[in-house]
């Protein structure tokens, strides 16, 4: 919290956070009824792990393990369970889900805070389209467990109950900014920034020299579609251009975009979804693409873990699920920035 805001201990503040933190408890309780009852089981992932994750815009908080005779060796806070519930697959696990703690450096704002809670789930044979279901499933019990009829967000409003729209990257940037996506990827998943480039500046969107696609897409992203997603009702924005999905499977009927879908409500992301990939040559070359553009940017890269990438050999066809849920809380309960709906925030 910041320096000038009253402490979140004191009890005046307490008593206006209390009622968003008790909604948070009763949908914890509700989603894991829920998750029972499909008969998935709670697993919890160490939070301490040789890769934090291998996405280029991603940031964690490192430390190191130490030997009796004080020998270091670094390991991250993880940034997602997804290594560790893959690994589980692996395993022989069907159906799992883990609740719990997260950790995200760089990352602080209404809706955005350092450590999280987010909630993921993995159903081993299932193709993603069911994880689609499994989301509206989850919008609709968060709201009526915390009694609400509609989720309202910075001017927009949402009615959870109603069926999700199904919207693809290409067809959302159509509608939002008037670009042609899928001209700029290629049949083999490469990019053309020149061609992205020329539509995003036709938009009104800035355009910088040193630019790369990804950037420019992201830019796109955030500007023009973002902004307009889950109105009236929450959309699952799917079919992500291959080189934006680094975990997930290409599409069979178009092998440029990849089996990945984010949830929105109210312009806020909620989740991010994949058809998962289990090749570990493909996964560790995307990898590598995407550490490569880490180290481009941000002069560092994380290691990549190797017993992950061996586990994904035995890793069956599956589809997983990452949500966040303070999000959802703060959607559901009123709240208008996930501090509110954190028990004990962290300092800072």
């Amino acid at each position: 919290m910041s320096s000038t805001s009253s402490p979140w201990w004191r009890s005046d503040v307490h008593a206006d956070r209390r009622p968003f933190l008790l909604a948070r408890n009763r949908i914890t309780k509700a989603f894991r009824a829920w998750f029972e009852a499909q008969g998935f089981e709670e697993v919890e992932a160490a939070a301490l792990q040789v890769s934090p994750g291998n996405e280029a815009h991603l940031h964690a908080f490192g430390t190191e393990a130490l030997t009796i005779s004080g020998e270091a060796s670094p390991l991250y806070l993880h940034t997602s369970p997804e290594f560790a519930c893959k690994k589980l697959l692996a395993a022989g696990e069907e159906k799992i889900f883990s609740l719990g703690r997260v950790w995200r450096n760089r990352e602080r704002g209404p809706l955005h805070h350092p450590e999280f809670t987010m909630l993921e789930w993995y159903r081993a044979g299932a193709p993603y389209q069911t994880l689609m279901d499994d989301c509206a499933t989850l919008l609709a019990l968060a709201a009526e467990t915390a009694g609400t009829q509609r989720f309202d967000f910075r001017g927009i409003s949402c009615d959870p109950f109603a069926e999700p729209e199904r919207l693809s990257v290409a067809g959302a940037f159509d509608r939002h900014a008037g670009v042609d996506l899928l001209a700029s990827v290629a049949a083999d998943g490469s990019t053309d920034r020149e061609q992205l480039a020329h539509g995003a500046r036709a938009a009104g969107i800035r355009v910088a020299d040193d630019d790369g696609w990804a950037d420019i897409f992201s830019r796109i992203i955030v500007e023009k579609v973002e902004p307009r997603l889950g109105e009236g009702r929450a959309t699952v924005l799917c079919e992500y251009p291959i080189s934006e999905a680094a975990l997930a499977r290409p599409k069979d009927a178009d092998p440029r975009v990849a089996e990945r879908f984010e949830l929105y409500a109210c312009g806020v992301e909620l989740a991010n979804a994949f058809g998962e990939l289990t090749d570990p040559s493909e996964q560790r070359r995307r990898f590598m693409i995407e550490m490569d553009e880490k180290a481009r940017i941000y002069g560092e890269r994380y290691p990549i873990d190797e017993d992950f990438l061996a586990a994904l050999e035995h890793m069956p066809e599956a589809s997983g699920s990452a949500l966040g849920f303070d999000r959802l809380v703060l959607l559901a309960s009123g709240a208008r920035r996930i501090e509110d709906v954190v028990w004990t925030p962290v300092a800072g």
